[in-house]
């Protein structure tokens, strides 16, 4: 269930909010099918994608600190937030609040965070049609966290972590990869260079993401 908040409080972004359908999310939707059928997951089709009305406040501020007890009072306020919001049925589904930012006044949005405790996240994304399959990126990266994924990345470079982290490790030269491990986020151009996907056609779940979401035993 996505839950969509306009961040900048601007009638340029409440009116792309009113703009939102499935049909923007039906690439995301794709991508999870394809995906989960690469590892013979039985399922038709793994996700099935909700718009929820538009919440008329922000989520509350995660720390910018690692400290465990920091991060657990946000995420108990943040799940807090999530009840009264909760429009849909069934107790497996997961909640994505998305804040939308005028891409004309925010150059650098700050990180998206999912958790596995509650199924909640909240992405930060671009507010217009031709920012949509980067924001569905985001979206898929944000989610899997819910359902247990890891992140494949250095936190300190941003770089994708060899091998898991990478879309085609055994890829020879290694560099440029053309696809991204999903939980990476990025394309890796060198050892220390990366760029972001432009859609979900460029992503994969790579094997260690798969056994973390129960897609392979």
């Amino acid at each position: 269930m996505i839950y969509p908040i306009d961040g900048d409080r601007s009638d340029k972004i409440n009116s792309y909010i009113a703009s939102l359908s499935t049909t923007q999310f039906l690439p995301f939707e794709e991508a999870m099918r394809v995906q989960a059928q690469h590892w013979g997951v039985a399922i038709q089709n793994p996700s099935d994608i909700k718009i929820a009305p538009e919440v008329n406040s922000l989520p509350p501020t995660p720390p910018l600190n690692g400290n465990p007890f920091s991060i657990g009072y946000w995420s108990l306020r943040l799940r807090y937030r999530a009840w009264p919001n909760d429009s849909f049925d069934g107790p497996d589904d997961i909640r994505l609040f998305v804040v939308y930012y005028d891409p004309d006044e925010h150059c650098v949005l700050a990180h998206s965070i999912g958790l596995q405790q509650g199924f909640l996240g909240v992405v930060n994304g671009f507010g217009g049609e031709k920012y949509d399959d980067r924001n569905n990126v985001v979206l898929a990266h944000e989610m899997l966290h819910t359902l247990g994924a890891s992140g494949r990345y250095d936190p300190r470079t941003n770089q994708a972590l060899f091998p898991e982290g990478f879309a085609q490790p055994g890829r020879s030269p290694r560099y440029p990869q053309v696809q991204a491990e999903v939980m990476a986020r990025w394309i890796q151009q060198s050892a220390t260079e990366s760029k972001m996907p432009n859609s979900l056609e460029q992503i994969v779940v790579g094997r260690t993401s798969a056994v973390e979401i129960g897609w392979v035993k």
